[in-house]
């Protein structure tokens, strides 16, 4: 479990980034920390982006119902303005985010803002998503999270995507997303057959192998 940073002495504002597959449990974590903040007596504000309706229009929602209150940007430079004054700032679905993202995180950093960022680190092609590599490579702390594979129970790493659509942003839960280990993964769609075989013949198989 990840604890907070406090070394005596230490200036304040650092970039925290939390990262990790669908369904790994990266919105808890960001929640977590940011009730804890808040009952430090921290001053808080949490931002995602607008096109993440999916749970709420102004809500941060985790795949388990649990949620925090959140305003809703279209651009992280809308950032700078909104958090003056503010102690910790917390950011979801960053993915989704604008490539100046990593560069807003570390001005606000350097206002001594502890900033706490969550997004997937690949797509659903296996690749390195927006702006998440460059916040990795900016942020003191990562912390990598871990769903579990639908298909043999280990670890999972990648994000299968069930529908053939090509399109690298897709806003979807369970009905389009599955969790997989990077051997399920690229085993692609030859599981999603052997699944519609055992649940019979009105289960839709999902997208082809990853390209």
């Amino acid at each position: 479990m990840f604890l907070e940073p406090h070394f005596r002495g230490q200036r304040s504002g650092w970039i925290e980034v939390i990262c990790g597959a669908m369904f790994s449990g990266k919105t808890e974590e960001l929640i977590r920390r940011l009730k804890r903040a808040k009952i430090a007596n921290q001053r808080v504000e949490i931002f995602k982006p607008k096109i993440d309706t999916r749970y709420d229009d102004a809500k941060v929602v985790s795949h388990d119902a649990n949620y925090i209150l959140s305003t809703p940007i279209s651009h992280s430079s809308e950032l700078l303005e909104l958090s003056e004054g503010v102690n910790v700032v917390g950011i979801d679905e960053a993915q989704f985010f604008d490539m100046d993202l990593p560069d807003v995180c570390v001005r606000l950093a350097l206002r001594g803002v502890r900033v706490i960022v969550a997004g997937l680190d690949m797509d659903f092609r296996g690749r390195p998503f927006g702006p998440m590599p460059n916040l990795l490579a900016v942020g003191e702390y990562i912390t990598k999270v871990h769903a579990i594979c639908k298909h043999c129970g280990n670890l999972a790493t990648h994000s299968y995507r069930l529908t053939p659509s090509p399109d690298t942003v897709m806003l979807g839960e369970k009905d389009l997303y599955e969790p997989r280990c990077r051997t399920c993964y690229h085993m692609g769609n030859i599981l999603d057959l052997h699944t519609s075989e055992s649940e019979g013949p009105g289960h839709k198989a999902g997208n082809k192998k990853p390209a």
